[in-house]
C-alpha cells in the first residue's frame, strides 16, 4: 500500500498563517506576539552572487589582504623608530626582514617570535603597531573613496582606449 502525506487544515488554522481568513483567536495573538520578537530573516538581497569564490568572501579575502599589509605597515613604522633610537635592534629585524617575507604577516610574527627573546620584544612591538595603527591610524573613509575612485577612473580609461583603437578616428595627433 503507497503511503502520502497530505496536509488537510481546517479555515480556523489558516488564521495562523494569514490574517485574511477571518478573526484570529485568542492563541494566534500569543503565537504572533513571540514571532515578532524574532529577526525576520532577509531573503532577498541587492547584492550581486559571486560564483565559485572558494571558501571566503571577497570581502574575507580583501580583509586578509589588509591584515597582511597592516603588518608591512606595523613593521615599517617600528623600523622607522628603532633606526633612530636602537640601532642594534634595527640591524636585527633589517637581517631578519633579509631572510623572511612581510607576504604572510602571521607567518612572519610567528617565525620572529620564536627566534630568541630579543626577537620576541620586536614582534610583540609589531603586532602591538598592527592592531594600533588597524584601529586608530587607518582611514577606512578615505579607503573606500579611493577604491571607487581608482576603479571608476580605470574603466574609463580602458573604454577610451578601446573605442579609439576600435573607431579608427583621427586624433589631433595623428594629422
Amino acid at each position: 500500500m503507497e503511503s502520502s502525506s497530505s496536509l488537510i487544515l481546517h479555515h480556523s488554522y489558516l488564521s495562523y498563517l494569514n490574517p485574511k481568513f477571518g478573526k484570529r483567536p485568542l492563541l494566534s495573538f500569543a503565537l504572533m506576539r513571540n514571532s515578532r520578537k524574532c529577526k525576520k530573516t532577509r531573503i532577498c538581497s541587492n547584492k550581486m552572487y559571486v560564483p565559485g569564490f572558494g571558501e571566503a568572501s571577497p570581502e574575507a579575502k580583501a580583509a586578509k589582504h589588509l591584515h597582511d599589509f597592516f603588518t608591512y605597515v606595523a613593521v615599517r613604522i617600528v623600523s622607522a623608530q628603532l633606526e633612530s633610537y636602537n640601532p642594534e635592534a634595527y640591524m636585527e629585524l633589517r637581517e631578519f626582514l633579509d631572510t623572511n617575507s612581510v607576504s604572510d604577516g602571521d607567518k612572519f610574527c610567528a617565525t620572529l617570535m620564536r627566534r630568541s627573546s630579543r626577537h620576541m620584544n620586536l614582534a610583540l612591538r609589531i603586532l602591538e603597531v598592527r592592531s594600533a595603527y588597524c584601529k586608530n591610524n587607518f582611514e577606512w573613509d578615505n579607503l573606500k573613496r579611493l577604491a571607487f575612485k581608482n576603479v571608476d577612473g580605470s574603466n574609463t580609461r580602458l573604454m577610451r582606449e578601446y573605442v579609439l583603437e576600435t573607431s579608427h578616428v583621427e586624433t589631433d595627433s595623428d594629422k
